[in-house]
């Protein structure tokens, strides 16, 4: 499937290149997805945790059978890299910061595969950081606009660091968390939001009647505070919201001065109640 932007290279991602023995092992044992038979060329998405259970880092992750890349938040690549060389203790693996390669958009050479999320965005790859051909143009709007429009969330726009659980942030929908792998750090916190259903806020899609406030504005109905948005391109936008206040409004929503509406993307299979008010 082709995406309705330009191939480019992202530059706010980064590459962290691991090798030696038994790296799916380690990367299994560490991060919330199921990469332990991970075939070739394949990516997998997913983030490690905190011991409380949120989000230090959501990646994606591909190999080619020898060498495995992680891809990244290039702001968040130092703390993810101390990490993984504190994690790692005594096995025999390499793991470096590696800027000769780069992580791109839409192109279909390299080793890329399409993106483990939603196939509507797709295909994602390791190529030479080498600048495009001028034709292919820097597109990041569009990139980041189709993914606002599918109702995907960035690691650094929307995510952050230890600020949101992975329901939060809908990666047990877009299989980032595995429920039926062995442990891992702030596995029981996983485990019990997903058992209870006691998941209270989730990233949705936002529109608004005129161009969305900047990142962390309130959204409220009435006096009542229902969330904040989060990244946004023009009148659409993500935000993260509290589900049972948004059931219960009774006031519009607005942003500052702006008509908030909310929606759930098409790929969430879960029931959001979104009263008229909200819609």
């Amino acid at each position: 499937m082709m995406p309705p932007f330009t191939p480019q290279i992202l530059v706010d991602r980064a590459l962290i290149r691991l090798g030696g023995e038994a790296v799916l092992a380690f990367l299994h044992n560490i991060l919330i997805c199921d990469v332990a038979e991970l075939p070739p060329r394949v990516w997998a998405y997913g983030a490690l945790l905190s011991p409380q259970g949120k989000i230090q880092h959501d990646l994606f992750l591909i190999h080619d059978g020898e060498t495995v890349w992680l891809d990244c938040a290039r702001n968040q690549r130092p703390d993810l890299l101390k990490k993984l060389l504190l994690y790692r203790l005594r096995a025999k693996i390499t793991i470096d910061a590696v800027d000769q390669f780069a992580v791109a958009v839409g192109l279909v050479n390299g080793l890329w595969a399409m993106d483990p999320r939603l196939a509507a965005m797709g295909q994602r790859g390791v190529v030479p950081a080498v600048p495009l051909p001028p034709a292919l143009g820097n597109a990041a709007v569009d990139y980041h606009g189709h993914r606002i429009s599918l109702g995907l969330a960035d690691s650094e726009a929307d995510i952050g660091v230890n600020e949101l659980f992975p329901h939060e942030a809908n990666l047990d929908l877009v299989g980032g968390v595995s429920f039926t792998k062995g442990c891992y750090v702030g596995q029981e916190v996983v485990s019990r939001m997903q058992h209870r259903g006691t998941t209270r806020s989730r990233i949705l899609c936002v529109g608004g009647d005129m161009a969305l406030p900047p990142k962390g504005t309130e959204i409220r109905s009435g006096e009542v505070l229902l969330g904040n948005l989060l990244s946004a391109l023009g009148t659409q936008g993500l935000a993260l919201i509290r589900l049972d206040r948004l059931a219960g409004a009774k006031a519009p929503l607005l942003s500052e001065t702006v008509r908030v509406r909310v929606h759930k993307p098409d790929w969430m299979n879960l029931t959001i109640d979104i009263p008229e008010v909200a819609a």
